[in-house]
């Protein structure tokens, strides 16, 4: 019995609150956008890069279409319109024709907006 109620313990650990999970995961994403902005970096490994933070946006913008979604519609047209941006924005890096920096920028921005307090 005391085994059990050990092994359960542990899975009574607080899960983290889904702001902090969010800001992880871009700071993830952030963080391979400041590596792949090196001029060392292969093309192979910037591409790679791009595409998952691409990927993250489409997730996000997934999310903020979903009707179940309680952000306020303002904020919510906001995030799409960072997706639609990091979209092209992104095919313009890969193709040599612009910089990484806005798209570090926004997952910047947008992380310290899921450092401010609780929108609800």
């Amino acid at each position: 019995m005391q085994q059990a109620q050990h092994a359960y313990a542990t899975a009574s650990i607080p899960a983290k609150p889904d702001r902090a999970l969010e800001y992880d995961v871009i700071a993830q994403a952030t963080s391979k956008l400041k590596a792949a902005a090196n001029e060392a970096t292969s093309f192979p490994e910037r591409v790679a890069t791009i595409e998952l933070n691409r990927r993250l946006w489409t997730v996000i913008a997934t999310s903020v279409a979903d009707a179940q979604n309680s952000l306020p519609p303002e904020l919510k047209a906001q995030l799409f319109f960072l997706y639609e941006f990091t979209v092209d924005h992104s095919r313009k890096v890969i193709k040599g024709e612009a910089d990484i920096a806005p798209l570090i920028d926004i997952n910047l921005s947008v992380m310290r907006g899921l450092k401010t307090e609780p929108l609800l």
